[in-house]
């Protein structure tokens, strides 16, 4: 079995236990040992953080290969169009080439925390919220694709990561699994040879 800790991780917190330049970091929240991070969240999003003492779980819960889905509650400047769902459904062109299709759709403004700082609306302006799922982690692709769509992200919290959510868990709060790690992948003999008989 494996550790595994879900983590809310509050607004303007570093997702590493170290900072040279006195930030907020996980080690405020975290007092375990030899947990690491399975992916990032930025600085200025919110949200669930998941760490393990495994590594290959790490890297099953990371890599864009296992294309695990990531849910995230955004709140956008502007009232979404249908137009911009559809985009960022079918994939939005972005610097480092096209997203790959997504699942995106309004939502009620969910019950969650204040953020503080608050987020800075102007009154002239409407805001709104979206459910965003994606299956990769480019760096800063929610806010990257809302913007490219015209609808600049002003709060992002990632909800989910695969079976994983932020349910029933305040900010800067835990919950400590114990799950089943992957087991290995079986290396392939080379082309042109057997397995030796026993």
């Amino acid at each position: 079995m494996s550790k595994l800790i879900l983590l809310n991780k509050p607004f303007n917190v570093l997702c590493q236990f170290t900072d040279t330049s006195g930030r907020n970091t996980l080690a405020n929240y975290i007092n375990v040992t030899n947990v690491y991070p399975a992916g990032r969240l930025d600085y200025d999003s919110e949200g669930l953080v998941l760490l393990t003492d495994n590594g290959q779980l790490q890297q099953k819960i990371a890599s864009p290969k296992y294309k695990m889905t990531k849910t995230y509650w955004v709140q956008v400047e502007g009232d979404i169009t249908e137009e911009a769902l559809f985009t960022l459904c079918n994939g939005v062109e972005l610097k480092d080439g096209r997203t790959l299709p997504a699942a995106a759709q309004r939502m009620v403004e969910p019950e969650v925390w204040p953020r503080h700082p608050a987020v800075r609306e102007r009154k002239a302006i409407p805001t709104s919220w979206l459910e965003l799922t994606i299956r990769e982690g480019r760096n800063r692709q929610v806010r990257r694709m809302t913007a490219a769509v015209g609808f600049p992200t002003l709060r992002l919290i990632r909800y989910s990561i695969g079976v994983w959510s932020i349910d029933e868990l305040a900010p800067g709060t835990i919950k400590t699994l114990q799950v089943h790690a992957p087991k290995p992948a079986k290396s392939k003999p080379p082309k042109g040879t057997h397995p030796k008989q026993t």
